[in-house]
């Protein structure tokens, strides 16, 4: 490809060959052979020069973008090779710094250990503010807004379910309705966090009155009320594999349409281009993301 494209700038063979630094002969095996393998001609010869078919400018239209995506892309692992330092800015919600990103941080350490991470944990309704802001390069929520300027990178969807104590009635049941729930006191995340919205929507079409023992901004608060038997809580299962592992929580997942899933996503800029250490580290954390749930 790069020996036609020559061809067609110079409008000669033996133009080409020297600025490819090769024999004539060579350039003319890898027209003839260009030309046979594609069965139509690509140049006409016009006095000494040799000018374009139809079928070369089309050729020369869909060569000149491999070659440009080819000079990037080598630029690009050029610039991977001397990656050094960088620094990535980061807003999560709280599960999933608690678990997954730790875990997600240590791994993306061992490739790159001097590159620096800035991770804020704040609710979920902020994240997406601080990415268009373009106060965090990369954002991992839940149910992100629908947002022109928001692009989501990776998304998977988790189970929500009440979490009680492992002597709660309603742990026996392999699953649970909300309405379940509110014969219990509760415990409710503060608005802001991704859950709220949903479950102020079904308390509001509840004929039941919640008994509300607490309303917390932390997922950590909300687990250890849960434990010590003042209430229910809501929730994915993200953040509670500790309390899971030692039996002192139990998951009930709930069949209410509009808590049938929570979605996790990866969030950046619509608009603006990942420098090189963010784009590292949103590509590593895809493919951890992907190893993790789908493999």
């Amino acid at each position: 490809m790069r020996y036609f494209a020559a061809v067609a700038e110079h409008g000669a063979i033996r133009a080409a060959s020297r600025e490819l630094n090769v024999a004539s002969s060579a350039v003319n095996r890898q027209i003839l052979w260009l030309e046979e393998s594609l069965g139509v001609p690509l140049f006409e010869r016009v006095g000494r020069r040799l000018q374009l078919s139809p079928a070369g400018d089309i050729l020369l239209r869909h060569v000149t973008h491999v070659l440009r995506d080819f000079e990037q892309t080598t630029s690009e692992l050029d610039a991977l090779k001397g990656l050094k330092r960088g620094i990535v800015r980061i807003a999560s919600v709280e599960s999933v710094a608690t678990e997954l990103l730790s875990d997600l941080a240590a791994s993306f350490g061992k490739s790159y250990p001097d590159i620096q991470l800035r991770i804020t944990v704040t609710h979920s309704d902020k994240i997406a503010r601080l990415v268009t802001d373009s106060d965090a390069d990369i954002g991992f929520t839940f149910d992100p807004p629908d947002d022109d300027l928001l692009a989501v990178n990776y998304s998977h969807p988790f189970e929500i379910g009440a979490v009680a104590t492992r002597d709660h009635p309603l742990v026996n049941r392999s699953a649970c309705a909300f309405a379940d729930c509110l014969d219990y006191p509760i415990i409710l995340p503060s608005k802001g966090l991704s859950l709220r919205t949903a479950l102020d929507r079904l308390l509001a079409e509840s004929d039941k009155d919640a008994s509300v023992f607490a309303e917390v901004s932390t997922l950590q608060m909300m687990r250890r009320l849960t434990a010590r038997g003042l209430g229910i809580c809501f929730q994915t299962r993200i953040g509670l594999k500790d309390n899971l592992d030692h039996s002192d929580l139990q998951f009930v997942p709930l069949t209410d349409e509009q808590l049938q899933h929570n979605t996790l996503s990866i969030v950046t800029h619509q608009q603006r281009q990942l420098k090189l250490a963010p784009a590292m580290f949103l590509a590593h954390a895809r493919q951890f993301f992907a190893d993790l749930f789908n493999g």
